[in-house]
């Protein structure tokens, strides 16, 4: 039964990434605070959580034309500088440097989604 709990978690947090809740934040954060696993462990285990969802996603938006090749040939040489840039700041500078500004910008994100309203399309 000890396997109950992550099973639960991760069936959970799937459902609201699908909904585009943002399940892999999720995922993290139940792992670390619920089942006791380190943050480095848990942040592997989300990258590979992520990874195939993210797979998916870009084959289904592709599959349906909701791809704009020009902005993704501009976003992805910049983006891959960026990812490097802070892959390295992340490993020079010590963790706790981040956590509560971290947490207040999840904290900051999660009130302006509950809050946000949509535009129509008119």
């Amino acid at each position: 039964m000890h396997f109950l709990l992550p099973l639960l978690i991760g069936f959970g947090t799937g459902i609201l990434s699908a909904w585009g809740v943002g399940g892999g934040t999720l995922l993290l954060l139940c792992m670390t605070l619920f089942l006791g696993v380190d943050q480095a462990t848990a942040q592997g285990i989300n990258l590979l959580y992520f990874l195939p969802t993210a797979g998916m996603g870009l084959i289904w938006h592709r599959k349906n034309g909701l791809l704009e090749k020009d902005v993704l040939r501009q976003a992805i040489p910049l983006g891959t500088v960026a990812a490097i840039a802070a892959a390295w700041i992340a490993t020079s500078v010590d963790t706790a440097v981040f956590r509560k500004p971290f947490g207040v910008y999840l904290l900051l994100t999660g009130v302006m989604t509950l809050f946000q309203t949509k535009k129509s399309d008119k």
